[in-house]
């Protein structure tokens, strides 16, 4: 096992699950629900505040049981105040919740509240389906790239992406810089693990305790 294989090993056993699988979102099965869901997720930790009270905050929604693009618009403005502010999202409980309703509407209106429909506008173009995306209130280039990052594991034509942040952890662990030599170190499986790992351990700020432990 070479250096690079040592670190993605470390890499992976440390902080190895996507932001969807560890809120249980299925979103490899490429259904309505879990690429809302997604969606939402991204819109949430575009906020400027910590990941924890992000993952909270959707944890939050989908025990609300708002789990679909109808279920979200239909809520009360107050009842999604209420919930974003119980997880922490104090000084953006408003806002958000302002966004979450027109952003489902949005959905709603022009997509049936299914992203594939969006995806099949843009004919599966990457550059379609951001700029597409970005015609949704709050959802700017940072959560684009959070839910392309994630939704890599059911849209194939994204594959293989990496964000800024990830690729910023990679050359911290002198890791390749590129989407596509990064890509090779891992399995189609496991690359959406791989750039989310390295944006967790950005954020964790382990850097040096994970190359000691490789």
């Amino acid at each position: 096992m070479d250096r690079n294989d040592r670190i993605v090993s470390a890499l992976l056993d440390r902080h190895g699950r996507t932001f969807t699988e560890e809120l249980g979102i299925e979103i490899r099965d490429n259904t309505p629900a879990p690429l809302f869901q997604t969606f939402c997720l991204s819109l949430l930790f575009s906020a400027r505040i910590r990941a924890s009270i992000a993952i909270n905050a959707m944890r939050g929604l989908l025990d609300a049981g708002w789990t679909t693009a109808g279920h979200m618009a239909r809520a009360s403005w107050e009842a999604r105040v209420r919930v974003l502010g119980e997880a922490g999202y104090a000084r953006f409980d408003e806002k958000t919740s302002t966004m979450l309703a027109e952003g489902s509407q949005l959905l709603i209106d022009d997509y049936g509240g299914d992203l594939r429909r969006l995806r099949n506008k843009a004919q599966e173009n990457t550059l379609e389906e951001r700029r597409l995306l970005q015609e949704i209130k709050g959802l700017g280039d940072t959560g684009v790239d959070i839910f392309f990052r994630e939704v890599q594991a059911a849209w194939p034509e994204l594959r293989p992406f990496a964000d800024r942040k990830s690729l910023e952890g990679a050359a911290r662990l002198g890791l390749p810089t590129q989407a596509e030599a990064l890509s090779n170190l891992v399995t189609e499986r496991d690359f959406p693990r791989l750039v989310t790992a390295l944006v967790r351990m950005e954020l964790d700020g382990d850097a040096d305790k994970l190359l000691a432990s490789a």
